[in-house]
């Protein structure tokens, strides 16, 4: 399914299980299947897949954000398939790979991701949320990990984003544990980037949209090395990220984007970038 422009009406396919739609430069990404509480699908993955590497090549694309339709971010698998037990085990391994896969793209996509949890966000759904760049969350919201109490196992690259995160111990807590944590927790202990108190979920959307369009007001070349550098800082040393950084400054000044940075703070206006 492709994204639309501002100008056009979302169009809401019966089945469609993500919804996309372009507002003023932020893609919103919506999990569409309220009635499950938005739990996984091996169709959900791969249209998540594919709605992000469109939105990679699209230069009108300047941040994603990812949430749930209803009341749930998302609950993670859906334990009503788990348990019809008709998936054969190479099925089940590529539904699991499915989450890998989205998780993946969301962690190394060029433009920033924010997921917006408004709701439940647990096992997979936590997974999700986790592999974006920034984590807002309602204070109502509840993220957790239930997998070892249910005989299951983390996923999305949790074992490498958490101890990043939070460091081992706590990292450990929360996967031992399983406990839920609601916004203002999770705020507290660094795992999300925003929590906000609000009446209702056009609220939420709008405090995410408002976070959301300061990523994408930003140089999208220097958005993207920053990423990318960013993501890769634990795997180097302090003088590779030295020489790293050094060739992305001379890259970005290469850019047209640069020369108008330049010329926007000299003339005290806001840029106009357009990634070039």
């Amino acid at each position: 399914m492709s994204f639309n422009s501002d100008s056009d009406k979302e169009v809401d396919v019966a089945g469609q299980v993500v919804l996309s739609e372009l507002k003023e430069g932020v893609l919103w990404l919506t999990l569409n299947r309220p009635e499950r509480l938005n739990a996984v699908s091996k169709p959900m993955y791969d249209l998540l897949c594919q709605l992000l590497d469109e939105a990679e090549a699209n230069s009108e694309v300047r941040a994603v954000v990812l949430t749930g339709a209803g009341r749930a971010f998302c609950v993670g698998a859906d334990m009503k398939a788990h348990g019809a037990g008709t998936r054969t085990p190479y099925e089940r391994r590529e539904y699991l790979r499915g989450e890998q896969e989205v998780c993946r793209r969301l962690f190394n996509l060029k433009k920033p991701v924010v997921s917006a949890v408004n709701g439940y966000a647990l096992g997979a759904g936590a997974e999700l949320a986790l592999a974006a760049d920034f984590m807002l969350m309602r204070d109502t919201a509840q993220w957790g990990l239930p997998e070892t109490g249910l005989g299951a196992f983390i996923g999305g690259g949790i074992s490498w984003l958490l101890p990043a995160r939070l460091g081992l111990a706590k990292a450990k807590e929360l996967v031992l544990l399983g406990e839920r944590l609601k916004g203002e927790q999770a705020l507290a202990m660094g795992l999300a980037q925003r929590c906000f108190t609000v009446e209702s979920d056009g609220e939420f959307q709008q405090e995410v949209q408002a976070f959301a369009l300061q990523l994408a007001s930003k140089a999208p070349v220097s958005v993207a090395l920053a990423i990318q550098q960013l993501n890769s800082a634990g795997q180097r040393s302090f003088d590779d990220a030295l020489i790293a950084e050094l060739e992305g400054m001379m890259f970005c000044s290469t850019t047209q984007d640069w020369q108008e940075g330049v010329d926007a703070f000299a003339e005290k206006r806001a840029p106009k970038f357009i990634g070039q």
